[in-house]
C-alpha cells in the first residue's frame, strides 16, 4: 500500500510530526514577525487583485451576453435568466455549501480565510460593476460582438484565476468538489471539469441558444490556458538528455560554445549493453541550434532529447565562472 503525503492525509501528518528535524534546518526557516506580516500582507493583496480582474472580465463580457462558461458563475447566469436575483450574491449563495464541504476536507481554516476572502470579494465585485458600469460605459461601448466578448472574457476571468491560485487561493465554485475528488479518490481533476463545466455550458445552451454555448465553450478554454500560463509562468526554458560515447567531448563543448553546466550519468545501453553516459543540461529555447550544432561537431553519433522545462529555480541564468571556462579550453 502506498502512503501519499499530503498535509490533508491523517497517516501522512502522522509520519512527519514523528521525525525530528535538526535544529540547524529550523533555524534557515525562522522569520521576523515583520517578514510574516509583509507576507500575508502581499498574499492578501494578490487575491483581492485577481478576484477584482477576474470579476471585472466576467461581469463586462460574459454576463452581458450570457456566456455562461461553465463554473458557478455559469449557473449563476443561468439562475439569473429566471428569477432576476442579482448574479454576484447568487454566486455567493451557491459557494455556502461547497465552502463548508471544503472546510472540512481540504484543510480547514487555513482553506477558509482564503477561499471565503476571495469569494465575498468576487462576488460583491460583480453586482458592483454589474450595476455602475453599464452606466458609466454606455457612451463608450467595449463592444457588442460577443466573440469578441468570449475572447477577453475568457483571457481577463483567467489572468484573475491565475492571480489568485498563485497566491495559494481558490476562487470556490467546482473547483473543490475537484480538489476533493481528486486527493481523495484520485479522479483527475481536468475529468472533474468536464463534467461540472460541461454540463453548465449545456444548460446555457438549452436555456439561451447554442452559439451561445460554442462562445461559452471557447471563453472556457482560453481561461484554462492563460490561468495556467499565469500561475506556472512562460516556458523559456528547454531541457537535454544526451546519450553519448564520448561524454568528455560532448561535456567540453556545451562548456566552450554555450558555457553551460551539466550533470553525467554513467549508463548502459538496453539493447547493446555497451557503457555509455548520459548528460542532462537545461538551455534557452532560442539556443537549441547551437547545443545541436556543438554536440554534432563533436559526435554525430550522439542521441538527443529535447524536453520542455515549465519552471527552473536556482542557478540558472548564471554563466560558469570565466576562469572555469578558460581553464576548460586550455583542456580542449
Amino acid at each position: 500500500m502506498m502512503l501519499r503525503f499530503d498535509k490533508n492525509n491523517t497517516a501522512s501528518r502522522k509520519v512527519i510530526r514523528s521525525i525530528r528535524i535538526p535544529e540547524k534546518i529550523l533555524k534557515k526557516f525562522d522569520q521576523s514577525g515583520i517578514s510574516i506580516i509583509r507576507q500575508m500582507l502581499w498574499k492578501y493583496c494578490q487575491l483581492m487583485i485577481g478576484s477584482l480582474i477576474a470579476a471585472y472580465g466576467f461581469s463586462v463580457f460574459q454576463v452581458p451576453f450570457n456566456i455562461a462558461a461553465g463554473g458557478i458563475t455559469g449557473l449563476g447566469i443561468v439562475i439569473n435568466r429566471f428569477y432576476d436575483f442579482p448574479i454576484g450574491m447568487t454566486v455567493f449563495a451557491l459557494n455556502i455549501p461547497l465552502i463548508t464541504l471544503g472546510f472540512f476536507q481540504l484543510g480547514r481554516w487555513r482553506f477558509l480565510f482564503s477561499t471565503v476572502m476571495v469569494v465575498i470579494v468576487f462576488s460583491l465585485a460583480i453586482d458592483f460593476f454589474s450595476i455602475y458600469l453599464p452606466s458609466a460605459l454606455k457612451h463608450w461601448p467595449i463592444t457588442e460582438d460577443r466573440l469578441l466578448a468570449s475572447i477577453y472574457a475568457g483571457v481577463l476571468f483567467g489572468l484573475g484565476l491565475g492571480i489568485v491560485y498563485r497566491a495559494g487561493g481558490t476562487i470556490g465554485g467546482t473547483s473543490i468538489p475537484a480538489r476533493i475528488l481528486y486527493e481523495r479518490m484520485g479522479f483527475a481533476m481536468s475529468q472533474s471539469y468536464l463534467f461540472t463545466d460541461g454540463a453548465i455550458i449545456v444548460l446555457s445552451g438549452i436555456v439561451f441558444e447554442w452559439e451561445v454555448a460554442l462562445l461559452a465553450t471557447l471563453a472556457l478554454g482560453l481561461s484554462g490556458i492563460f490561468t495556467d500560463l499565469i500561475t506556472e509562468g512562460v516556458s523559456q526554458v528547454r531541457t537535454a538528455t544526451i546519450v553519448t560515447k564520448k561524454p568528455d567531448d560532448v561535456r567540453y563543448a556545451i562548456i566552450y560554445k554555450l558555457h553551460r553546466g551539466v550533470s553525467l550519468w554513467d549508463i548502459e545501453g538496453g539493447y547493446s549493453k555497451t557503457p555509455q553516459t548520459m548528460i542532462f543540461c537545461t538551455i534557452l529555447r532560442s539556443r537549441i541550434n547551437e547545443l545541436k550544432h556543438a554536440i554534432s561537431t563533436v559526435d554525430q553519433d550522439a542521441f538527443i532529447v529535447i524536453g520542455v522545462a515549465q519552471q527552473v529555480v536556482g542557478g540558472y541564468g548564471r554563466r560558469l565562472p570565466s576562469k572555469l571556462v578558460e581553464k576548460e579550453n586550455n583542456e580542449l
